[in-house]
């Protein structure tokens, strides 16, 4: 009888330390890009130090788009349907219109300038917005683009009138058709064939498309984002608000330790995919263009009059919003 007491007792430990070990927490991360892109490193990152940090408490990551269509990934995540995602927060505009600031033209003019307008009021307001869908930020981010032009080159207003445009963005379309231009809307992907057979003869995208569909093989004249660039776009790591508080203090710790160093990880590489774009135009003999101060405040003073201005009249609230963003220097 002894033995039979012992040997249950035994099973009965095995059974609750195999529970223990069965019973960590397991949160899905989803996004939309390759496992070798940027953002997915920045997932991989946070998922990597929580894993670590051997809180109980494991992320799991749906890359490429596998579990969520890209623009249908922030209302799961407000739903509690997903627990995490890397996306661009203007995807979310048709629920929120203030996310429209976060693919603005001429609110950020370089990676340092973001990193300030990250830990600014602006950026406060827009979280307290995500905290009414019961969303949090974990990682900020940044990504930067640049211009293309297929004979010319882009750097001012001036030079898009009467081109043929692809423009990354409805606020970027209306400041280019402000500016002169005929909009052509497609995605990034098309870019290559739509200059290659007249389409288009110009466009804006991020620094990484521009390397990643060989659009120097098409573009004459290349502005990449420098010291000075007009196309930011805020890509952020999103969590669900519930699902964080609901966790133990040590594994928010750990959460919040990967994300510090995955925002590090952010920016650096963010800086270094411009950098990498323009190495990458030279190298196949396309002229590099330098987009000036002066060129961005006269970019701005023509998003004055069309992709603010539209803005402020769809947006609740929109012009206090848009002076705030613009008041970070």
């Amino acid at each position: 009888m002894r033995k039979f007491i012992l040997a249950t007792a035994l099973l009965g430990g095995c059974a609750t330390l195999a529970g223990a070990v069965a019973a960590d927490t397991v949160l899905k991360v989803s996004h939309q890009w390759s496992t070798s892109d940027v953002r997915h490193k920045v997932a991989q990152i946070v998922a990597d130090e929580v894993a670590s940090a051997n809180v109980g408490l494991e992320l799991k990551i749906y890359p490429s788009k596998s579990l969520f269509k890209p623009k249908e990934q922030y209302r799961p995540l407000s739903r509690g349907q997903l627990d995490m995602t890397v996306v661009p927060l203007a995807y979310a505009a048709g629920q929120r219109p203030a996310y429209n600031l976060t693919l603005m033209p001429g609110l950020v003019k370089n990676h340092d300038h973001a990193a300030r307008l990250v830990k600014s009021p602006f950026m406060q307001e827009l979280e307290q917005i995500m905290a009414q869908d019961d969303v949090m930020v974990l990682v900020h981010g940044y990504l930067a683009g640049g211009f293309g032009g297929k004979e010319q080159c882009i750097t001012g207003p001036s030079d898009v009138k009467g081109l043929k445009f692809r423009a990354a963005g409805k606020a970027f379309e209306q400041m280019l058709a402000g500016a002169g231009a005929s909009i052509t809307s497609m995605p990034s992907s098309e870019i290559y064939s739509a200059m290659q057979t007249g389409v288009l003869d110009a466009a804006n995208t991020s620094s990484s498309s521009f390397v990643s569909y060989r659009l120097y093989e098409q573009v004459g004249c290349y502005t990449p984002a420098g010291d000075v660039a007009l196309w930011f776009m805020y890509q952020p790591m999103l969590m669900n608000k519930t699902t964080f508080d609901e966790l133990n203090p040590a594994q928010q710790a750990a959460l919040r330790a990967g994300a510090a160093k995955a925002q590090a990880f952010y920016l650096a590489e963010a800086k270094k995919a411009d950098d990498a774009s323009t190495a990458k135009f030279r190298e196949a003999g396309v002229k590099i263009a330098q987009m000036s101060q002066a060129d961005f405040d006269a970019w701005r003073d023509v998003a004055k009059t069309s992709s603010y201005k539209a803005f402020v009249e769809q947006t609740p609230d929109g012009q206090r919003l848009l002076d705030m963003a613009l008041a970070v220097e």
